[in-house]
């Protein structure tokens, strides 16, 4: 087993793994919209859903596997009213990959965060 930090400080303090390798799978942790090298939040879904997928791209290449490995996502929305502008990110990122996904509408544990997404890859 192999676990991936992107040196997040919610990492240490809520005791968890950006990533965990096992065997041919690679297991994200839900991922919000924080730019970590600035540790800013974009205000927009569409913005802090492209941070999110330019985390989980680094996170899986650092764990030798692409973004076409994904074979489940979870997104969590904090208001269904968002989804429209959410969308479009989806589309161009997961459109030809295609995995199976999940969407849920809930709270997330900090205001600014709009969006929160979780992947599973395989490298069979």
């Amino acid at each position: 087993m192999k676990q991936i930090s992107t040196g997040s400080p919610f990492e240490a303090t809520m005791g968890y793994s950006r990533a965990i390798v096992k065997g041919g799978w690679c297991f994200v942790s839900g991922v919000t919209g924080y730019d970590y090298a600035t540790m800013q939040m974009p205000e927009e879904i569409a913005d802090q859903a492209q941070n999110c997928f330019a985390t989980i791209a680094v996170v899986l290449d650092e764990a030798g596997f692409e973004m076409a490995d994904i074979v489940r996502v979870q997104y969590t929305v904090v208001a269904p009213e968002l989804v429209e502008a959410l969308v479009p990110v989806l589309g161009a990122t997961l459109g030809q990959i295609r995995p199976a996904a999940t969407m849920v509408i809930a709270g997330l544990i900090r205001p600014e965060m709009k969006v929160e997404i979780e992947v599973t890859a395989f490298r069979g």
